[in-house]
């Protein structure tokens, strides 16, 4: 049976911080919009429409590249990911951080009480993450730690299913639960989110479209808590 859990990342946690340091995978071939281009310029965006600048990282894996750099721009910022290599690779790469990082499961209850975050990030995340829980557990709680007015970063695979595909960055094969946009936005409005669209062609919002360079159709959103 395939495998689209985080165990893939207990074996490449120090592969992985140093491809996304170097954003071998971050930039992407094709997008729906103009302004939607890689993963840094979708974090820088998520900060400019937020209404504060404490956030969360929610998964942030295996280096927390946005984490490191959105503390060294000022940002109150924490990270977390189910996978301790991740962590300890995070941590090694940054240890003026590490204060900031902790190993947590997004299948469970969050730690933090509710309404901490300006903004909250999931990117890449649910892909590894069952159906069921991400819509009874995860974004209820990814939900619940936002301040109201707050914004969630949501991008995942897009499609149905799951694919297992070759990596050639890493030189193994990669599973992936996949997903679809308005199964999710749905779920997302019944939390009391709504979808930030774009106001004018120079910004980003609704439902954006991009694929990477392993070829992968994604899906990229901000929701805003009403």
């Amino acid at each position: 049976m395939s495998d689209y859990s985080e165990k893939w990342y207990t074996h490449h946690a120090s592969r992985y911080a140093e491809v996304s340091r170097e954003l071998l995978q971050s930039v992407y071939i094709e997008s729906s919009h103009p302004k939607c281009t890689s993963d840094p310029g979708l974090v820088e965006y998520v900060t400019t429409i937020a209404p504060g600048k404490r956030g969360l990282d929610a998964g942030c894996g295996a280096g927390a590249r946005d984490v490191y750099n959105l503390w060294s721009a000022g940002y109150d910022i924490y990270g977390m990911d189910s996978v301790k290599e991740n962590i300890e690779a995070a941590v090694r790469l940054h240890p003026e951080i590490e204060d900031r990082l902790s190993v947590a499961d997004l299948r469970k209850e969050l730690r933090f009480p509710a309404a901490s975050f300006d903004f909250v990030m999931c990117n890449a995340v649910i892909q590894h993450i069952e159906p069921e829980i991400v819509e009874g557990v995860t974004l209820p709680e990814l939900c619940r730690v936002l301040k109201q007015g707050g914004i969630l970063q949501l991008v995942f695979k897009k499609g149905s299913g799951v694919l297992t595909m070759f990596d050639k960055d890493y030189g193994a094969e990669r599973t992936f639960l996949l997903y679809d946009e308005h199964k999710l936005l749905r779920t997302l409005e019944s939390l009391g989110m709504e979808l930030v669209e774009a106001e004018s062609p120079e910004q980003l919002g609704g439902l954006m479209y991009f694929t990477d360079p392993k070829r992968v159709a994604h899906c990229a959103l901000y929701a805003r808590k009403l």
